[in-house]
């Protein structure tokens, strides 16, 4: 499932084709995804012009001038393509429908964007943007890790009485928004934290690193354009390419990268998921 990295590279690709342009035409081709899509989708998105295309953890976020906000979830394989617009790399004309385009905006700058899912396990809904912060998928979102809120400070008071396991902490959305299976173990690697270590022991120098290491973590993967697993894609069809830059994950047997390590990366299952890690690095 995309992670923030992903989600926030679909939201630099589509911000050029979406920001200030108007929705000429919303065509729904299907009755909803992983939930019923809202009431009259098509008739509330035509017409609409997008002010502001935003991302809050792993979800997209279209400010419409109508007052509703557009929220996207790109599920397990989601994607937002555009075709046809003259704008940079994006010169080329819409394709023919496929199976699993459930849902085409037509743009009045010449731009489509249409919503792929072949899993059908993405979502779309409607709520007015005053509301949005109260919103179901909203509210129990922790703060953005790139985010100003999100500091040393608030990091040590949110697991100082957790007792889980450090990784099974950190993937808490209502923790951090945002963070995935992925960059959670390429974090803990580069902390030099044992994926098991329980959180509420962790001593708060230890806690503090994990900051910064959190936020370069992710701006490097943005910056790669994400990482392609699976059917994940970048808005114009290209591939991200962070996945060549990971230091354990999908890397087990293999040997540490670390200087001097002789260890090998192992993998257990924490929570159903996966988990890679150097038993020497990581303590």
């Amino acid at each position: 499932m995309p992670e923030l990295p992903e989600v926030e590279t679909v939201r630099r690709g589509l911000s050029p084709v979406m920001e200030g342009a108007r929705i000429v035409r919303a065509d729904i081709r299907r009755g909803g995804l992983r939930w019923p899509f809202p009431d009259r989708l098509a008739e509330r998105l035509t017409g609409a012009q997008v002010l502001r295309l935003g991302r809050r953890s792993k979800y997209l976020l279209a400010d419409l001038d109508t007052g509703e906000t557009l929220i996207t979830h790109l599920g397990m394989s989601g994607r937002m393509l555009i075709s046809g617009h003259r704008l940079g790399k994006f010169h080329h004309e819409h394709p023919a429908p496929e199976k699993h385009d459930h849902v085409v905006l037509d743009m009045d700058n010449g731009a489509r964007v249409t919503f792929n899912d072949p899993r059908r396990f993405g979502a779309m809904d409607l709520c007015d943007t005053s509301g949005l912060e109260a919103h179901k998928l909203i509210r129990v979102l922790g703060p953005e890790p790139l985010g100003n809120t999100f500091d040393e400070l608030y990091l040590i008071d949110a697991l100082k009485h957790r007792n889980s396991p450090i990784k099974t902490a950190l993937l808490d959305q209502g923790i951090i928004a945002g963070l995935g299976n992925i960059y959670v173990c390429e974090v803990l690697f580069r902390a030099g934290i044992h994926p098991t270590r329980k959180a509420a022991r962790l001593s708060s120098p230890r806690i503090s690193r994990l900051v910064p290491i959190i936020r370069d973590v992710l701006g490097e993967a943005i910056e790669s354009g994400g990482s392609s697993l699976n059917d994940y894609r970048q808005a114009d069809g290209e591939l991200g390419y962070f996945q060549h830059n990971f230091r354990v994950y999908g890397r087990e047997g293999q040997a540490c990268v670390t200087q001097g390590c002789t260890g090998k990366v192992r993998r257990i299952t924490q929570s159903g998921r996966s988990t890679f890690y150097c038993a020497q690095c990581q303590r």
